[in-house]
């Protein structure tokens, strides 16, 4: 009887087999996507996120995205070195947590040039794509630079009119250069990466952070400071989406084909799209939330910040060139794309 009842099962299974559902097939590439951002946040679900979406279906399900989000591959300032070490096969992180490795990536962070993400990471691309800091990153392929929008300061008590309001304030500062202009105006700049910045904030290890809104919106932290100026053209942040070189050499031609198509340029603005949006966002949630929001007249142009973040400039520039680094050469350019990428 359980033979009779096994063949007619078998013959079922012949008989409608094309009715079946079918497995869906494993990818040729599955890549890990090591990032900081919070699940939750607008980099995540509106870049990241539908950057391997895209891949996905440009690659008919050949490329698979593994996204990790929160530091759970690797830390914010490990995650450029595990994607060159293949602890991870590609990341979004910010180029000044791999300290000095950047020096003339970073110098669109400088003061005056970038007074939006679509600005910045138009600035940003075209150095790369012309050549001007590519030799930066042997160690990884890059697919695509940008920014975020400018940075402003957010402080949990005083308020900051003028640069010496700064004087012996703990300011979380993203990157050396950040901590250049605090340091010329006296305050403390504590390095750490945005993640950090919520718990140390509450536990009164700093009194304020140097961020952009989107920041603010990201890692929740219009919860704790409720004073806000904002010095047009402060400062910027650069990032890069960069590939373990030896997963992209490994892949089929066909394949590198649609990676390559999701690189370059048009991937920055769509960066500098969903970073521009993000600020708009943030600084909204500070305004209903009835906090005291400072602009400060001319931005980095009024005659009290002027001098001091034009000497930060300087300091920076000149440091580069004592390296033997083209720093100047870079900068002249970019603010030459400043003018232009703002069009």
């Amino acid at each position: 009887m359980f033979k009779k009842v096994a063949v007619a099962a078998f013959a079922c299974t012949l008989a409608y087999g094309a009715a079946a559902p079918v497995p869906a097939q494993a990818a040729d590439v599955t890549l890990r996507f090591a990032h900081f951002w919070p699940a939750v946040a607008g980099a995540h679900k509106q870049l990241f996120q539908v950057w391997a979406d895209t891949v996905a279906k440009e690659s008919n399900g050949r490329i698979a995205v593994e996204i990790y989000p929160s530091q759970t591959l690797a830390k914010a300032p490990a995650q450029y070195d595990a994607v060159k070490n293949r602890i991870a096969d590609m990341t979004a992180t910010v180029q000044g947590y791999s300290a000095n490795r950047f020096p003339l990536t970073q110098v669109v962070e400088l003061p005056g040039l970038v007074k939006s993400a679509a600005q910045g990471s138009c600035i940003i691309q075209s150095l790369y794509d012309e050549g001007l800091i590519s030799e930066e990153y042997g160690d990884t392929r890059p697919l695509f630079l940008f920014t975020h929008g400018p940075g402003h300061l957010h402080t949990t008590g005083k308020p900051v009119i003028t640069p010496e309001d700064l004087a012996g304030l703990r300011i979380r500062r993203p990157t050396a250069v950040v901590a250049n202009l605090l340091e010329a105006v006296n305050a403390q700049p504590v390095g750490m990466p945005a993640p950090e910045s919520y718990q140390s904030m509450q536990r009164g290890v700093i009194d304020g952070v140097a961020l952009p809104w989107e920041g603010q919106l990201a890692f929740r932290l219009n919860e704790l400071t409720p004073k806000h100026t904002e010095v047009g053209g402060l400062y910027t942040l650069s990032f890069v989406v960069a590939m373990n070189n030896d997963v992209y050499a490994a892949m089929p031609d066909d394949l590198k084909k649609v990676i390559d198509g999701n690189s370059g340029m048009a991937w920055a603005k769509k960066a500098a799209t969903v970073f521009d949006d993000m600020d708009t966002k943030g600084r909204a949630a500070a305004v209903e939330a009835g906090h005291d929001i400072l602009t400060i007249e001319g931005g980095a142009e009024n005659p009290a910040w002027k001098p001091v973040l034009d000497k930060a400039t300087e300091t920076y520039l000149a440091d580069l060139e004592s390296q033997g680094l083209p720093g100047r050469k870079v900068h002249a350019r970019a603010v030459e794309l400043s003018a232009s990428c703002a069009q």
